[in-house]
């Protein structure tokens, strides 16, 4: 028999429980989030103030540059503040809100990552029409939809969870609220909601994954046919940058959350979680968009009218 004791509180372990690793980890962690961050803000900031960069393109990494800003901080400083703090206790209600946004946010990721790979595919391999069917309000229609499907596929069994009655104990062994650790934490039987997360997940990681690898065969087929060896060369280049991201996402994502019976969390899971929530954001700026030649030329040109500016006074 469980102790019915009604939890008030979670207790999260993080990582490790050495207190001169937690220093270390925080400052690298720090970094990492700042040049996450950063590099996000430089995205949207850019794309809002040069006109060359109003382009579907730049559209779908501007709306995914903030989705990154806003998955990484929903993680990153309530993990900062467990690293460096002796109490790592997070309120019912605070759990629960990281919980539901990380899965939304998580879901709607993926599914514009599908949408970016798709815009490429139209760019590339339909160039005459592209302009024609990725006007503003089909951009706009595909934004929306990723949010709808994310928030309808989602979080309904993630809130699911939420109501689940939790009465000890009440440790959390992670860095964030995930719901394999509720799952375990759950003092009633969770079978039904289990296939249902799982079913989620698969719909979301193996839908969008469809997509995004159709997209890139096709584009990949369409360099292949490219008579220039140079043109070939920096096609592949940036289509090879864009896959590792892919690989990166996807494998460790479906790794964690695509086993059946999601309870409980075990070391290499944490370290598989790290992947795709602190890794891979902190790449996904550099080499999506401040790679491009377009967006190097508006750093270039937004740095030259704040210098100038800041001549003058």
């Amino acid at each position: 028999m469980k102790n019915q004791t009604t939890v008030v509180e979670f207790i999260i372990l993080g990582l490790s429980n050495n207190h001169h690793v937690n220093i270390i980890l925080s400052v690298v962690l720090l970094d990492v989030f700042l040049l996450t961050v950063m590099g996000n803000i430089i995205i949207v900031t850019l794309y809002q103030v040069d006109h060359r960069l109003q382009t579907p393109m730049y559209f779908f990494l501007r709306n995914f540059a903030v989705l990154e800003i806003c998955f990484t901080s929903v993680i990153t400083p309530r993990f900062l503040y467990s690293l460096l703090t002796v109490r790592k206790s997070i309120s019912l209600p605070g759990c629960f809100l990281q919980l539901l946004l990380v899965f939304f946010l998580g879901a709607s990721m993926f599914c514009h990552e599908a949408v970016m790979s798709f815009d490429r595919y139209m760019a590339i391999c339909h160039p005459l029409r592209y302009g024609t069917i990725m006007n503003g309000r089909v951009c706009f229609q595909l934004v929306l939809s990723c949010c709808v499907m994310s928030f309808l596929i989602m979080v309904p069994p993630t809130f699911m969870v939420v109501l689940l009655p939790f009465c000890g104990p009440n440790v959390i062994n992670h860095f964030y609220c995930d719901t394999a650790v509720l799952l375990q934490l759950s003092c009633v039987d969770t079978g039904h909601l289990e296939v249902m997360i799982f079913f989620s997940a698969t719909v979301i990681l193996l839908g969008t994954l469809t997509i995004t690898i159709v997209s890139y065969g096709c584009i990949i087929s369409t360099i292949m046919r490219i008579p220039s060896t140079t043109g070939r060369k920096k096609a592949f280049s940036t289509c090879s940058a864009h896959l590792l991201v892919v690989v990166i996402l996807y494998s460790s994502s479906i790794f964690r959350y695509l086993q059946p019976g999601q309870r409980g969390v075990q070391d290499f899971d944490k370290v598989v979680s790290l992947l795709y929530c602190v890794v891979v954001p902190l790449f996904n700026p550099y080499i999506y968009a401040l790679r491009n030649e377009q967006m190097k030329e508006a750093l270039k040109d937004a740095c030259g009218r704040i210098s100038k500016c800041l001549s003058f006074s």
